[in-house]
């Protein structure tokens, strides 16, 4: 029986050059899907981001909840909507497939944002409204706040899907084995990110100012609207997309070589591994072949065939719980590979997810006029120069700085993959510690200075200009079109295809651990420094507080993390 599995071995190689001739040729539109792709995630983008820029606004002007309260409803939500990313990569990866995994979840969004857009309009589904000189204000009743919860739990649906997915499957429409087609995989990531942050600019400004100027019914009607043409746009395109079949989830696999080398533990490795491992390649698989490596040599013991190991009579192994391949167990260790590297993302995400939180509130105690104006900048719209850094940089950096870097270093992208992210996470201790002092100055001005008027429920309003807010905003920008593009980039390099959408999970379960531990470390916090009477350092009046301390903590926990992902880089690759 050994020797017949020794044959099968052997010639195993012979099927899979013969494999290789026999598979179809595959059309892939490229380009002509692109107006389409990135047209529905722009729109889908404006939709979501326009409902979601301006929450703790909403959540506390008009269903009257404390900033600490949303502030963590935030995080969680944003949390949950991000591990929901798991569950939808599993669902796409097994039983569904990119194209309708999207579909859905584009749909699921749209209902989504039109249950929290009748929150705004139907008096009954949100509290009476609070007098600004009314110190305590009626909240939602437990029917408005699940009518609300619904809403949130739609989007999360949507999001689970749409996340996970809408990068691997633009990317599924260029031929990665061409040069033409690589060359298009680079710049999509790049102009991806570029279009839906000019989508993120045009809904943290124009609908902003209509939620929280003119009228939060129509301010979120527009959101629910432009995410309908979301939808139309990507069903447009349904005769023309490549569309890759689910061939069952990896993490099954994951599992299935996690469990055989745990069985084989004793058996010892032959010396010549790369002809004597179980190498069966699969007719018709996506995934190009990964060579045997040698990191994480323990995994290779599950590819070993023992007498009591059966294959098949087309070369696979009967029962993959007692026998997996090579391409299995290089696939696993493609994700124990970046894991640490995916451990120090979650500590970077944690500095902007204060950019997104903190610096609201800031806003909303400084001077908001636009010069000499009446006209008063929303609070919730200083988030937009997070993007206006990204989108100002992500055309310098593709069109004149790779080119340049490319000439000195020879290199396709100019730096390294890690290189980049390495900036991003120095740019985000720099984001936390100039945020400290801008904080620390506006604090000052509050207190020695005349005041501009009271934020009710909060404190006086400090004379210092909001604008003041901009370069540590714009320096959050810069370190997301460093860290965030280069992530999503290892990512979809480093993974075989059919481990992409996990690969895209990886991305937005990081950013979920990030808003849960910003919110753990917030109540910790909160809780420690208000002790002895004290006014804790994150009170409801920053003027009182001591925002700019929490700021300094932010980035010294950010400088270890930066020492890690040094130490991970040097040593893992």
């Amino acid at each position: 029986m050994e020797k017949e599995n020794m044959k099968e071995i052997v010639t195993s190689d012979k099927d899979e050059a013969a494999a290789e001739n026999q598979k179809p040729e595959i059309n892939y539109p490229g380009i002509k899907a692109m107006p389409l792709i990135i047209g529905n995630e722009t729109f889908e983008k404006l939709g979501a981001i326009g409902t979601l820029a301006n929450p703790l606004i909403y959540l506390t002007s008009v269903f009257n909840m404390k900033s600490i309260t949303a502030t963590t409803i935030i995080n969680v939500f944003n949390g949950t909507t991000n591990f929901g990313t798991l569950l939808g990569a599993f669902l796409c990866d097994t039983y569904f497939g990119r194209y309708k995994t999207l579909g859905f979840a584009t749909s699921a969004s749209f209902m989504g944002l039109l249950v929290i857009a009748l929150t705004a309009a139907v008096k009954k589904l949100h509290p009476p409204l609070c007098g600004a000189r009314e110190n305590t204000c009626a909240g939602p009743t437990t029917w408005q706040m699940a009518f609300l919860l619904t809403g949130f739990g739609l989007m999360v649906v949507g999001a689970g899907g749409v996340r996970p997915c809408n990068l691997a499957f633009g990317a599924d429409q260029f031929n990665p084995n061409t040069e033409s087609g690589k060359r298009g995989i680079n710049s999509f990531f790049n102009w991806y990110f570029f279009t839906f942050t000019f989508a993120q600019i045009v809904a943290l400004t124009l609908i902003v100012y209509v939620q929280t100027d003119i009228s939060w019914a129509i301010g979120l009607a527009i959101p629910a609207g432009l995410m309908l043409i979301a939808c139309v746009l990507f069903f447009l395109g349904t005769k023309m997309y490549f569309k890759v079949k689910p061939q069952g989830s990896p993490m099954t696999s994951v599992v299935q070589v996690l469990v055989v080398a745990v069985k084989k533990r004793k058996v010892k490795l032959p010396e010549a591994p790369c002809v004597s491992l179980f190498n069966y390649v699969p007719n018709g698989s996506i995934n190009p072949k990964l060579p045997l490596t040698n990191q994480f040599r323990f995994l290779d013991k599950a590819t070993i065939v023992t007498p009591d190991d059966q294959i098949n009579s087309d070369g696979s192994a009967a029962d993959p719980w007692k026998l997996c391949t090579v391409q299995q167990v290089e696939e696993v260790k493609c994700l124990l590979r970046v894991i640490p590297i995916w451990a120090s993302a979650i500590g970077y995400y944690v500095a902007i997810v204060q950019q997104q939180t903190y610096a609201v509130f800031q806003a909303l105690q400084s001077d908001r006029h636009l010069g000499s104006s009446n006209f008063q900048i929303p609070a919730a719209s200083f988030t937009v120069f997070i993007m206006v850094g990204l989108t100002i940089w992500i055309p310098i950096y593709d069109r004149i700085v790779v080119p340049l870097l490319q000439k000195v270093t020879r290199k396709e992208g100019g730096i390294t993959i890690l290189q980049r992210m390495g900036i991003g996470i120095f740019l985000s201790v720099a984001t936390s510690i100039l945020s400290a002092i801008v904080e620390e100055r506006r604090r000052a001005i509050a207190i020695a200075k005349p005041t501009l008027g009271i934020v009710p429920r909060k404190g006086p309003i400090s004379s210092m200009s909001a604008l003041w807010l901009l370069p540590q905003l714009t320096l959050a920008g810069l370190a997301e079109a460093f860290m965030a593009i280069g992530e999503v980039e290892l990512y979809y390099k480093q993974f075989p295809e059919n481990m992409r959408s996990i690969g895209g999970s990886l991305f937005y379960c990081g950013m979920a651990i990030a808003s849960y531990l910003s919110s753990f470390l917030v109540s910790i916090v909160h809780r420690t420094t208000e002790k002895g009477g004290r006014r804790n350092w994150l009170s409801e009046d920053l003027n009182e507080g001591r925002l700019d301390y929490f700021y300094y903590v932010v980035a010294a926990l950010g400088t270890l993390n930066l020492v890690y992902f040094l130490v991970c880089a040097k040593w893992q690759w």
